[in-house]
């Protein structure tokens, strides 16, 4: 039975020399000639597209051009956002409060309060009488 995937002729077959010539079309002089392998070339353009999408983020990242990508918004848009979040949260902290005292209040008309017994003994020592 025949293998299916054979990783020794596979890894063989990527690293097989073959020869890239450039060539003038008129005078048919060699320009440039490359020696490479499937490999090689496999290998090359990944990095150059892991650095092309490095170069991309980096420069929206750390450029200004990152407010020009949708939904991403100015610096000045940040800021008051960040300041409205905290009026809200003030505001929603104050109405929380306001809505306490208003329950207490109508809990105090209608009768339904319960008094709070300090449940705290004090344990004050008699004061002995001392003999003269």
């Amino acid at each position: 039975m025949a293998k299916i995937f054979d990783t020794d002729g596979t890894l063989q077959h990527l690293r097989n020399r073959y020869r890239l010539v450039v060539m003038n079309d008129d005078t048919y002089e060699e320009v440039v000639t490359f020696r490479l392998s499937r490999l090689s070339v496999y290998i090359t353009l990944c990095t150059i597209f892991v650095a092309l999408v490095g170069v991309t983020v980096a420069l929206l990242v750390f450029t200004p051009l990152r407010y020009y990508v949708p939904g991403y918004g100015t610096a000045s848009d940040r800021r008051e956002m960040i300041t409205l979040k905290m009026q809200v949260d003030s505001l929603e902290q104050q109405m929380n409060y306001r809505d306490k005292y208003m329950e207490n209040i109508q809990n105090v008309l209608k009768g339904n309060t319960t008094a709070v017994m300090d449940t705290t003994q004090l344990n004050i020592p008699a004061e002995e009488k001392s003999e003269d």
